[in-house]
C-alpha cells in the first residue's frame, strides 16, 4: 500500500510528455489491452482534467493482457522499441503471468524517460469501455489495492471508493482528478 501523501506537494502536475508518451503507445495498444491502475483512473476522469501528480499515479503503465491477444500486445511492444526487462518479481508464481517491459525515448528538452510497461495475463476481469479504452470495473479494479498496485493513496482511488460506498458511478466524476479539501 502506498505511504500518505505529503500535502505540501498537492498540486504538482506531472510532466506533459509523460502524459504524451503514455497516451501514444496506449493509443496502439488499445483494441488489444485493459488498461489498469493510474492510467484507468485517467480514462474515468472528466475529460480536460489537471494531470495532478497525486490524482492518478503514471509512473508506469499497468495492462491486462488476455491470453488470446498476448502474442500480438508483445509483438507490437517490440515494433514500438519496448524490450522485455527482468524483475524481481518474474520467478514468482502468479495467476497473472507478470512481464515488464520498457523503452526509453528523448524528450524535447533533451532529457531521457523511461516508459515502463506492467503487464499482467489474464483474462477473466469483468471491464467498461470508456473514451475509447477498455478497463477494469472501477470496483474491480479498487480490489487490485491490496496485490497488484500500490498507489492507494491516490485521489481518485480515494474518492472513487467514498463514491462506490453511496452507490454513485465514479466515471466521468470531478473528484476523481480533484484536489481533496
Amino acid at each position: 500500500m502506498g505511504a500518505p501523501h505529503n500535502t505540501k506537494r498537492y498540486g504538482e502536475l506531472w510532466p506533459e510528455y509523460r502524459i504524451q508518451y503514455g497516451l501514444e503507445i496506449l493509443e496502439h495498444l488499445k483494441h488489444k489491452v485493459i488498461i489498469s491502475g493510474g492510467w484507468a483512473w485517467h480514462f474515468m476522469s472528466e475529460t480536460g482534467h489537471m494531470e495532478y501528480k497525486h490524482a492518478h499515479d503514471h509512473k508506469d503503465i499497468d495492462i491486462f493482457v488476455t491470453k488470446e491477444n498476448v502474442a500480438e500486445v508483445v509483438m507490437l511492444l517490440q515494433q514500438k522499441g519496448f524490450s522485455k526487462v527482468w524483475t524481481r518479481y518474474d520467478h514468482l508464481p502468479s495467476e497473472e503471468n507478470f512481464r515488464r517491459y520498457e523503452k526509453t525515448v528523448e524528450t524535447e528538452t533533451g532529457k531521457t524517460h523511461r516508459i515502463t510497461i506492467d503487464f499482467f495475463e489474464r483474462s477473466d476481469l469483468d471491464t467498461i469501455e470508456v473514451n475509447g479504452f477498455t478497463i477494469p470495473e472501477p470496483q474491480i479494479l479498487l480490489s487490485f489495492y491490496r496485490n497488484i498496485h500500490s498507489s492507494d493513496k491516490c485521489w481518485a482511488v480515494m474518492a472513487a471508493k467514498r463514491l462506490l460506498d453511496h452507490n454513485i458511478d465514479p466515471v466521468g466524476h470531478p473528484e476523481l482528478s480533484k484536489i481533496p479539501e
